[in-house]
């Protein structure tokens, strides 16, 4: 691809990890107060973790992200959630976000 989207707008808080979530690059959602945890399959996230590090979460809520995909997804507005393995996949019940790039393994999109 001949352009690049890092940087737009990015977003990024700082939550109390859950057990639960060991790797960055996967959806997550908020489980307590201040607390994320890795979703589980077909759950709507709040944001994608981007850092890891001393029981702390770094979690991008906003801007262009790449995160693990199920399938290759088609450009433009789609129903995104947590597919089954920590990536990100289409479901009818997800949310709306703007696709604007994609491979088999991995998507690029705007929280």
């Amino acid at each position: 691809m001949n352009v690049n989207f890092n940087g737009y707008g990015e977003n990024v808080l700082t939550f109390i990890a859950d057990s639960s979530l060991t790797e960055t690059g996967v959806p997550v959602k908020v489980i307590d107060d201040g607390t994320v945890a890795k979703c589980g399959g077909n759950d709507n996230f709040c944001g994608i973790c981007v850092g890891l590090r001393d029981g702390y979460a770094a979690v991008q809520l906003a801007g262009y992200v790449r995160a693990k995909a199920a399938a290759k997804i088609a450009a433009g507005y789609k129903k995104l959630a947590a597919g089954s393995t920590g990536d990100v996949a289409t479901n009818v019940s997800g949310r709306e976000y703007l696709v604007v790039d994609s491979t088999s393994t991995e998507i690029g999109f705007i929280l």
